[in-house]
């Protein structure tokens, strides 16, 4: 059985939901995630704050810019940072996506790598450098992504075949992404479904679900920042057949509603957990 870092439901903790997370009850989560960069360097009260979290909750980290398919070398003053907030916290892992974020200087967005060999072999190289220099796997986030880089190889390899090919040559986790297989879906034609059960379950680490927005019927951005839809919480039943129970993560940035109802979608999660256990036990 695979073992996981965390178990439950998750939350991203954001600056936003400090006040209601600080109020034990009011926001019921058994796990939280943060961005590294976000929090390096801290001092001082929001230091203590943040001590306070990591004291009542697992924590689990998602990375932001180390830009593991750039053609930048890779930042390991950033990771010797990372490396010294994971063990200061006590964080559970470290999860990063398999994308690309710099080219002399930020891009300040994530970009898609080209689905080719060649790819596969450069990217796995630096996620198992990365993994030497944190002695640890670290998990990599399938991305959306809007258009796909030109490709010049004779037989380029497809979304499910890269990402499948870099984890097995890297030897390393995946943080299943369901909103992202809907969003990638929808605007690249495919069939989420059959996208997610092709993935390797031994290999995830816990589940982001969240929220995007619909720029046209067949272009939806991922934005973090509205509702979770019926479509994509169907995915997550599939993810959960075919797989088990994952630990499963909201994710929402901004646009943050009512506490009334963050727990609501919250509590969805738990109870697809629920339905799916449940049917575990008859079986």
């Amino acid at each position: 059985m695979t073992t996981f870092p965390v178990t439950g439901t998750g939350l991203g903790l954001r600056r936003a939901l400090m006040g209601p997370l600080s109020q034990p009850g009011t926001i019921p989560v058994d796990f939280l995630e943060v961005a590294p960069e976000n929090w390096i360097p801290m001092g001082g009260k929001l230091a203590r704050e943040f001590r306070g979290f990591t004291e009542r909750y697992p924590f689990v980290s998602h990375g932001l810019s180390l830009s593991l398919g750039g053609p930048e070398p890779l930042d390991f003053e950033l990771l010797g940072n990372i490396k010294q907030f994971l063990g200061e916290h006590r964080i559970r892992c470290y999860t990063e996506h398999l994308s690309y974020c710099s080219d002399h200087g930020h891009l300040y967005d994530l970009m898609p790598i080209p689905f080719t060999e060649e790819a596969v072999h450069y990217v796995a190289d630096r996620i198992r450098r990365v993994q030497d220099f944190l002695g640890q796997r670290i998990g990599i986030e399938h991305v959306s992504y809007y258009a796909t880089p030109e490709v010049t190889e004779s037989r380029p390899l497809g979304e499910l075949e890269f990402v499948n090919a870099v984890l097995e040559e890297a030897d390393c986790g995946l943080l299943l992404d369901v909103n992202n297989a809907y969003v990638n879906g929808i605007n690249h034609g495919y069939d989420a479904a059959d996208f997610i059960r092709g993935l390797p379950g031994e290999r995830i680490f816990y589940v982001h679900i969240a929220g995007h927005f619909d720029e046209a019927e067949d272009l939806k951005v991922d934005t973090h920042g509205s509702e979770v839809i019926d479509p994509v919480w169907r995915l997550l039943d599939v993810a959960y057949d075919q797989f088990g129970v994952l630990p499963t993560l909201l994710e929402r940035d901004f646009n943050f509603p009512p506490v009334e109802e963050l727990n609501r979608e919250l509590g969805r999660i738990g109870d697809a957990q629920q339905r799916r256990s449940a049917v575990s036990r008859r079986a």
